[in-house]
Parts: structure tokens; sequence; C-alpha cells
């Protein structure tokens, strides 16, 4: 049996950010993506420590997909670890880290390891399926039943990760599965530049049509940047057994293309423990990812916390509805009143008349009304005063319009 894998990869900065702080690698059987986080200073050179130590593994020959399992696992560990050595030497790194998803595949099964929200899909027969879990904030409200799905799409704290790799825990937990594949499937591996931004359909789509493995990473690229793509985003697919598909040369790209200060990788790899761990956020600035340790008491605060900002959200947009529908309200009764100060005279049906107000209405509030009907009808004017009066004739007071009155009345008898 045949058992060609083709690749692509493909990362963009987007178009917001200075820097690309995601990292990738196409290989030969392996896959990586890794989304680094910790501010300009640091989540580069994390995902960038991640990819390529994980990129040694396509080096090695398995006689199973659980032995490429146990590999994958391992080479996350001991990236974790160099990412770890990494800040204990350079302190201004402190609370880098990645997210990590790769897949490797052994014959004709696909091992697979993953840790924070960098996503791996399959598409087969026409149906695109998300095949790893986020770690993510707003992912474990909806597995615990405390959100829906539409909900977590719209949270404040969707970025907020739960585990990744980096100086925060010796021993992160990684998810790992060994899955089937078969000839014609289409897998891909993105980071959350991508999956943030672009709708499943669309990158169904995208992945559906697109005749190679690379013309899907560029398509995919490309639907995140007709997206505004705010954050960086990376693309890789890889083609299983495809008709007129074959093997291309390992690819780096990303942060990891750049390559590593080579004092600052050397050092990183003279540690043979990792240093003593603080539990802290990376801090970055929103939408970036950011995390924050997994606990049941963690969890339950933030809950307790967006529900109290939910609340203030709430209290102020009444209190804000409230004073602009009070403004309103105002001036409309200031405007009211002032209109009232107003006369002129018209006709009401064939009779003149003295209204109040001005000519017209806002809805169905006339701004005017009859103070006056007069006995001095239509018939009895001159045509001048009539066409005069048709038109409405203004008053600056009662007094000014029943002289208004009193001359239309001499005209008529004259």
């Amino acid at each position: 049996m045949s058992t060609i894998t083709a690749g692509a990869a493909v990362s963009h900065v987007g178009r917001v950010r200075t820097n690309n702080q995601d990292s990738g690698y196409a290989g030969s059987a392996l896959f990586v993506v890794a989304d680094g986080m910790g501010g300009h200073a640091g989540g580069d050179i994390a995902s960038s420590i991640a990819v390529r130590r994980i990129a040694e593994t396509d080096q090695l020959d398995f006689a199973s997909a659980q032995e490429a399992e146990f590999a994958l696992q391992s080479a996350m560990i001991a990236a974790n670890q160099e990412i770890s050595a990494t800040v204990e030497d350079r302190p201004e790194l402190t609370g880098m880290g990645t997210t990590v998803s790769a897949l490797i595949r052994v014959g004709d099964v696909i091992a697979t390891a993953h840790i924070g929200d960098s996503r791996i899909y399959l598409l087969r027969d026409g149906e695109l399926s998300q095949i790893t879990n986020d770690h993510t904030f707003v992912q474990r409200l909806v597995e615990t039943g405390r959100i829906t799905p539409e909900e977590a799409a719209v949270h404040p704290r969707r970025s907020v990760l739960m585990r990744v790799l980096g100086d925060i825990d010796q021993s992160p937990e990684i998810d790992t599965a060994v899955l089937g594949t078969a000839p014609g499937d289409r897998w891909m591996l993105c980071s959350d530049g991508l999956s943030s931004y672009v709708s499943h359909e669309r990158m169904l789509a995208a992945m559906a049509t697109a005749p190679s493995a690379a013309d899907a990473a560029n398509a995919l690229i490309e639907e995140a940047l007709e997206h505004g793509a705010p954050d960086n985003v990376t693309a890789i697919v890889l083609d299983i057994d495809r008709p007129g598909t074959g093997p291309a040369a390992p690819q780096l790209v990303g942060s990891a293309a750049s390559g590593l200060d080579p004092e600052l990788a050397a050092s990183s790899r003279q540690h043979n423990r990792l240093p003593a761990l603080l539990l802290h956020p990376i801090r970055n600035s929103a939408p970036e990812a950011s995390f924050q340790p997994e606990s049941e008491d963690y969890l339950d605060a933030l809950i307790r916390e967006d529900r109290r900002r939910l609340w203030r959200r709430r209290l102020t947009w009444l209190a804000a509805t409230a004073l602009l529908l009070g403004a309103i309200a105002g001036a409309a009764f200031l405007g009211y009143r002032y209109t009232q100060t107003r006369y002129y005279v018209g006709f009401d049906g064939d009779r003149v008349a003295i209204y109040q107000g001005v000519q017209g209405t806002v809805g169905p509030i006339r701004l005017s009304h009859v103070v006056r009907e007069t006995d001095l009808t239509r018939a009895q004017l001159s045509p001048l005063s009539v066409s005069s009066i048709d038109e409405t004739i203004s008053a600056s007071s009662l007094d000014a319009a029943e002289d208004v009155v009193r001359n239309a009345q001499q005209d008529s008898s004259g």
C-alpha cells in the first residue's frame, strides 16, 4: 500500500500584529502548529522552541502508532522543559508559553497530541470534523453545561487558555489519540487566528475545492485575511494518498522559520531540571490568548466575576439609556412648549380659524390646534386673501393673529 503524505504549511502575521508568534512544521510524516503567547518578547520564542524540538520526531521510525503517540507526548514535555529552562536564564521572558497541535502518520493511522486552542481538522467524504477539543475557559463552561456554544463564541473570556506549554506547569496535561486515516483524507492543523475568524462552512469550502494541500493552505489564509485577520494565522494541510500528490521537502514557517538566537537555544538545552514554578497568568492585550490555571474553584470565581461584570454592564447600559431617553424627552417637551407660543391663521374646513402652535406633526402628535374658529368663510374673502390664508399666515401672539382676522374681515366687507 502506498503511503504518500503531501503537506504544505503557510503562516501570515495578520493585518494587525507586528510580529508572528505562530510557528509551524510540515514534514514527511510529522505536522505541527504552535501559537505562542507572552507578548512581543516571548510568544515567538516559545512557539519556535516547541516546533523545532517536536520536529526532531520526524526523523524517527515507529513500529506502531502508539509508539508515535508516546514520542509526540514526550517531545512536547521536552519542549515544555526547554521553554521553562529558557525562562530561568531569561527572566524577562517569564510567562511565555505556546499552544501545540501535532500529528504524525504511521501507515494507515494517525497519532495526535494537543494542548491549548490550536486545532486539528479532518476532511473526509465532504464532511469537515474538528478532531481536538480546545483547552479554554469557555470550552470548559460549555462542557459543564454552564453556557451554550453560541454564548461561548462571543464570551469576553473566550481567549483564556486553561492548558499550555510554558514555564507554568512542569507536567502539563497533553491530549493524545490514535485515529484511522484513509486515502483521500485531507487533514488540517491551524492556529486560532484561523478558527476564530473563519466559519466552519467557509473552512469546509476552502478545503474541499482546493486541488492540492498547498492550494488549500493558501485558500484558508486568504479567507482569514478577508475577515480582517487581527491575529497571526497559520494553516498546515496534508493529503493522504491523493492522486497526483507526492512528498514535499520539510518546511518550517512562522517564527520557527526565522531561527532562534543560538545562545538562547543552547542555554535551553543545558538544563536538566525545571525551575521552581510560579502560577501566574500570561498577560497579553486582547484579543491575544492568555493563560489561567485550571481548577474548579478558579472557574467558579471567574463565573462569579463575569456575572458581576455582566450586571454592572447592564446597569450602566440601563442608566445610560434612561439618561438618553430623559434628555430626548426633555428636549421634546421644551420644543413642544416653544411651538405653543406661536400662532397662525388658516382655514378649518371653509372657515377662517386661529391656530396655536406650528404646522406639522411628529409621528401621531399634531403641533397645533384651533383656539378660535371665526364666522368668516372662504366664500366671503377675496381671491388674494384666500390664497394667503390657504398658505397660512404666521403670528407671534394671539393678539397678532386676531389682527390678521380683522384685516381679512375688512377686506371681505370692502
